[in-house]
């Protein structure tokens, strides 16, 4: 068994996956969190015993301080902590350097982001080949365990497609990948997730149809969809990292990926954007001082971590999938619920960081007890997926499954029209005050909710 966990990375999501592997250190041995700023480290073992989440009270949790892009700094790290498996939850800008260190220590690597370079974004695809699967040989030659994109989405649903493949189809059509968070936070606006990586996913959409890449223009192509318990939700076609390996490891000719926004979402969105506010490059002030404005964004914006407290609501995430079986046209549902509400109360964490932060730490348990051992890089649809959903199901994401009558009303339609057609359908419309912006974030009055007001005649 390979024993001691080092977590890199000291926001929402190993927040989360700290709690987890606490639950299950009686498997994974001592936990280490790493950061550039260990007070933050520091912060999330409070958290940890504070809801009493420490299994095995022998096996040790503890904090260092790294800077993740230093490579001999984190190799030293690996040594010290004696961590057979790294769990690199920092911004995706480190995935190169946390790998180089496994490499030369032998320790399993694992992710749930692509990697990025500050300078580039929505690179060319498939994006995992400019970097990761580069030092694909060397993780073979020897024997290096490496498990790209191991959260939800990409992670998850990596496995649901692996699933639908391995018990539900004899052949795969299409597969649409949908993400929905049908919560409030109570703020203005706020990204669930580091706002600079956030932001960066939404500057081109390309997406894997009839077995090539297409690129469409953001938020251009826009569906409604009734999804179980998050209800009736507006989802986008977007881009996003699984496509980029599932396109090459599943046999389908369509595979799209689609997110939920509101209309109030997309309105910030679009101002920022179209201001300028959202560029990843440096700009030059009259002072002479260069800033990046996306930074200055990511500064101004909420902690994602500070919503968790008021979030309420939940998460709808999974995958439809078309095809045949036995000759029979079929589709599946195939997704996950999690409820704001619940993730805060066992973890004190919102369910957008709670559904990335479990799944690593199951993949872990898997790595630890040599169930998953490829002894190579993998991304997840390439490993058994019925093991990591089994232990998902145990520890905080179960996982359902809808049969869907082919074509009836319940059924999901990706297929991407004539972009003008699509552009005309995609508009959002918001109802905003300049003396209480808040408003925007009102439900809209319907014909139920409101009261005919008139003179009353004399």
């Amino acid at each position: 068994m390979k024993k001691n966990v080092l977590i890199i990375g000291a926001g929402g999501v190993a927040h989360v996956a700290a709690h987890k592997a606490a639950m299950n250190n009686d498997m994974l041995g001592d936990i280490c969190l790493a950061s550039r700023t260990q007070a933050k480290c520091d912060e999330i073992i409070a958290s940890v015993k504070r809801k009493n989440h420490i299994k095995d009270k022998s096996k040790k949790l503890y904090s260092r301080q790294i800077d993740a892009l230093n490579v001999p700094a984190t190799v030293k790290l690996i040594r010290e902590t004696g961590s057979a498996i790294v769990i690199n939850l920092g911004q995706a800008f480190v995935n190169m350097s946390v790998l180089e260190a496994c490499l030369e220590t032998g320790a399993v690597y694992m992710d749930t982001a692509i990697h990025e370079e500050p300078d580039k974004v929505c690179e060319t695809p498939p994006w995992y080949a400019n970097y990761e699967w580069k030092r694909k040989s060397r993780c073979k030659a020897k024997g290096l365990t490496a498990i790209l994109g191991v959260g939800f989405d990409p992670g998850v649903v990596n496995a649901y497609c692996a699933l639908a493949v391995k018990r539900y189809f004899d052949k795969i059509d299409t597969i649409d990948i949908m993400d929905v968070n049908a919560g409030r936070h109570g703020k203005y606006f706020a990204t669930n997730f580091d706002p600079e990586i956030n932001f960066r996913e939404f500057v081109k959409v390309w997406t894997w149809i009839d077995r090539q890449w297409k690129e469409y223009p953001t938020h251009s192509v826009k569906r409604v969809y009734n999804f179980p318990v998050a209800g009736l939700c507006p989802i986008y076609l977007n881009g996003h990292d699984e496509l980029h390996s599932l396109s090459k490891n599943i046999d389908a000719n369509s595979i799209r990926f689609w997110m939920g926004f509101g209309d109030h979402y997309i309105n910030v969105f679009t101002v920022l954007r179209t201001l300028g506010f959202l560029s990843h490059l440096p700009v030059t002030l009259t002072t002479g001082q260069e800033v990046v404005p996306l930074k200055v964004v990511k500064a101004l914006l909420p902690d994602p971590k500070t919503l968790a407290p008021n979030y309420t609501g939940k998460t709808c995430i999974g995958n439809f999938v078309k095809g045949w079986k036995n000759g029979k046209k079929r589709e599946v549902l195939i997704y996950q619920v999690s409820d704001h509400k619940k993730c805060f109360e066992e973890v004190e964490s919102q369910g957008i960081s709670y559904t990335a932060g479990v799944p690593p730490v199951a993949a872990a348990m898997l790595v630890a007890q040599g169930v998953w051992n490829p002894q190579t890089m993998v991304n997840v649809e390439e490993l058994d997926p019925e093991p990591f959903i089994a232990i998902l199901d145990k520890i905080g994401l179960p996982t359902d499954i809808k049969e869907i009558k082919p074509g009836s009303q319940d059924s999901f339609d990706g297929t991407v029209l004539d972009l003008k057609q699509e552009l005309a359908q995609s508009t959002a419309t918001v109802t905003v005050s300049a003396a209480n912006p808040m408003i925007a974030l009102a439900p809209r009055p319907t014909a139920k909710n409101v009261k005919k007001v008139g003179r009353k005649n004399k």
